[in-house]
């Protein structure tokens, strides 16, 4: 695969960044237990789509200069990768965007108490994992 210069990357369209970004995180993926922080056990089992997603989605409700939030959004999913296994994520991350459903549907979430304990748990994870990767509410 070839590999490209940072600097051609800057000119790049905002599609072309990220398809980008998705080669350089799979072709990452191999040596990602080099690169990612202590205590990054499950960064393995995250797909490559779902970093990628994670990160776009953080840098949709986080706007910043793009490369700086780049950063930052991928030190929150190595360290939230760090604390949770994937299924754990999936998991938690459902309850957690499932409690914004309207109507009765979304009642079934917001009243069931395990449910509402994960959505403490995985909110509260996710706060601790943008303060140490200085990403501002």
């Amino acid at each position: 695969m070839p590999t490209f210069p940072a600097r051609s990357i800057r000119f790049c369209t905002p599609r072309a960044a990220a398809v980008a970004l998705a080669a350089g995180l799979a072709v990452g993926a191999g040596s990602a237990a080099a690169q990612a922080p202590a205590g990054a056990g499950h960064l393995a089992e995250y797909p490559t789509v779902d970093r990628v997603l994670y990160v776009q989605e953080c840098q949709r409700t986080h706007p910043g200069p793009h490369y700086e939030m780049v950063n930052k959004c991928a030190c929150a999913l190595d360290r939230l990768a760090g604390e949770l296994s994937f299924d754990d994520y999936v998991h938690l991350s459902t309850a957690a965007n499932a409690t914004t459903i309207g109507g009765e549907r979304g009642g079934v979430i917001r009243d069931s108490e395990a449910l509402q304990v994960e959505v403490r748990r995985y909110r509260t994870l996710q706060a601790k994992v943008k303060k140490a990767c200085f990403i501002t509410p």
